[in-house]
């Protein structure tokens, strides 16, 4: 059995944090990307991959088993707004390339977790932008992100931030491709997304997400950023009751408050620890925890120790002369 899924069967893993305010604490400006294209975070993968690296590290010695790729927006299309399309497969093997580097410059194992999210249409919409796009034009811009994210080395592919069940069925059906493709088997995990009364942006309520995904053979199903983990919980408790995937349970650090027109998370690493604890020790099929948008490397330590305290087995943290507690 594929390493990852044995893992599940035994234990909850520990998923890492948010990524982008991670990366907006170097305060990058628009020389920092590549061809000065201000945003395009996945492009730092190549112009500063230390500020990469380290922010992997961080999440590696707060204790997270699971290390996702900073791959979100290296589909094709999304690539293609930066002039970058058909270097897809290259962006994608360079941000599982900083993973592993980053694994193994501490010594310690992760899994590395291919993220790819949403293309940036939405085809089950009548929008005559977002919906102007053929189905087959996704599927192959997912093909190709999964192509390179299998090439470079990942344990799991992650299909997150969901926000179109089409979308993500697509997504689904581009790993398969991909991986048939190669030769080579990874585990599936699809992340949703959810407002506060448990729906996807069309309306999609979190039974239909399920009910579609599962039966398309993915391996984990998941929810992940959008909310706190307090307006998950009437979703997540559905969903364990199934009684059927391993769930993953990602949320932001609190729900967002407007400060100034800039997005703030303020729920603190304990209140996260404390919500995500009941969680775990509620339902087994929650079997993977981790932080979206706010939560930091103080976040992951918290549910780390609440990990560890829950199985007495703590995670060696060792790393060289260092130690993290």
């Amino acid at each position: 059995m594929n390493g990852f899924l044995n893992d599940l069967a035994t234990k909850v893993l520990l998923f890492d944090g948010a990524m982008g305010t991670e990366i907006q604490k170097y305060e990058p400006k628009e020389n920092d990307y590549l061809n000065n294209k201000e945003g395009f975070n996945d492009s730092l993968n190549f112009t500063h991959p230390e500020w990469i690296k380290t922010i992997h590290k961080n999440y590696i010695k707060a204790g997270s088993d699971c290390i996702e790729t900073n791959t979100f927006g290296s589909n094709k299309l999304k690539l293609d707004e930066y002039g970058q399309g058909d270097k897809t497969i290259d962006f994608n093997v360079q941000g599982a390339k900083l993973v592993k580097e980053s694994s193994a410059e501490l010594g310690r194992d992760v899994y590395v977790i291919g993220s790819m999210g949403p293309s940036g249409y939405l085809p089950s919409s009548n929008d005559s932008d977002l919906g102007n796009i053929s189905l087959g034009e996704i599927e192959e811009a997912f093909f190709v992100q999964a192509q390179g994210l299998i090439i470079g080395g990942c344990d799991a592919l992650l299909i997150e931030t969901g926000q179109d069940v089409l979308e993500m069925k697509l997504a689904v059906e581009s790993c398969f491709r991909a991986m048939n493709k190669l030769e080579k088997t990874l585990p599936i995990i699809t992340n949703v997304t959810l407002d506060q009364y448990g729906k996807m942006l069309l309306g999609t309520n979190v039974q239909s997400a399920y009910t579609t995904l599962s039966n398309l053979d993915i391996d984990v199903f998941g929810l992940n950023c959008s909310t706190g983990p307090l307006e998950m919980t009437p979703s997540v408790q559905w969903l364990c009751e199934q009684n059927e995937l391993p769930i993953l349970v990602m949320p932001n650090a609190g729900m967002p408050v407007n400060e100034n027109g800039i997005a703030k998370y303020l729920m603190a690493p304990q209140e996260i620890s404390l919500k995500l604890s009941e969680f775990v020790n509620k339902y087994e099929r929650l079997k993977i925890i981790g932080g979206c948008c706010g939560t930091s490397v103080d976040h992951i330590k918290h549910l780390r120790s609440m990990l560890n305290t829950r199985t007495k087995t703590p995670v060696n943290l060792s790393f060289e002369n260092e130690t993290v507690t």
